[in-house]
C-alpha cells in the first residue's frame, strides 16, 4: 500500500491514495489550520469504523441476512499528555433489515472486533474498544 502525502501551507495536507483518491487533511484555527479537511486522527477513527463495517456487511451477506442499511457510530477520548493517543473507542451499530437474528449480528461484530479488522485491532493496542447495536425491523413493503 502506498499514498503521497504533499504539504499544502500551514497545516494542511492533501493525501492521494494508491487507488486514487485524494483526501484533505487540516487544523483547527488554533492549530494554524482553516479547518478545510479532516483531522488525521479523525481519519484514523473513521478508517476503523470502515475496516468493521465491511468485516460485519461482508459477514452477514455470506450468512445471507437481509441487511438493508448499516449506520457506524463512532466515540472516542484520547490521552490527555502527548502523544494524544486513544484511549478509549466505542463502536455502536445501527443495523436495519428483516429478521435480522441477534446471535448472528453478534458474532459478525466479534469476529471482526477480534479477527478481522487490523485497523481495530492495532487501534486496541492503546484503546479499549467497546461495541453495542441496535437492530431495527424494516418496514414491510
Amino acid at each position: 500500500m502506498k499514498a503521497t502525502i504533499d504539504w499544502g501551507g500551514n497545516v494542511k495536507f492533501s493525501a492521494l491514495t494508491e487507488t486514487g483518491h485524494t483526501i484533505v487533511m487540516d487544523g483547527a484555527p488554533k492549530h494554524g489550520g482553516n479547518n478545510e479537511g479532516a483531522r488525521p486522527m479523525e481519519l484514523l477513527l473513521v478508517g476503523m469504523g470502515g475496516c468493521t463495517g465491511f468485516d460485519v456487511v461482508g459477514i452477514l451477506k455470506k450468512a445471507r441476512a437481509e441487511l438493508d442499511s448499516l449506520q457506524i457510530q463512532l466515540e472516542a477520548e484520547r490521552a490527555d499528555a502527548t502523544p494524544a493517543v486513544f484511549t478509549t473507542i466505542h463502536v455502536h451499530f445501527v443495523l436495519t433489515g428483516k429478521g435480522l437474528k441477534t446471535e448472528l449480528v453478534e458474532r459478525a461484530i466479534n469476529l471482526s472486533a477480534e479477527k478481522y479488522c487490523s485497523a481495530s485491532i492495532m487501534l486496541g493496542q492503546t484503546a479499549d474498544i467497546t461495541h453495542s447495536f441496535e437492530i431495527v425491523e424494516a418496514d414491510a413493503a
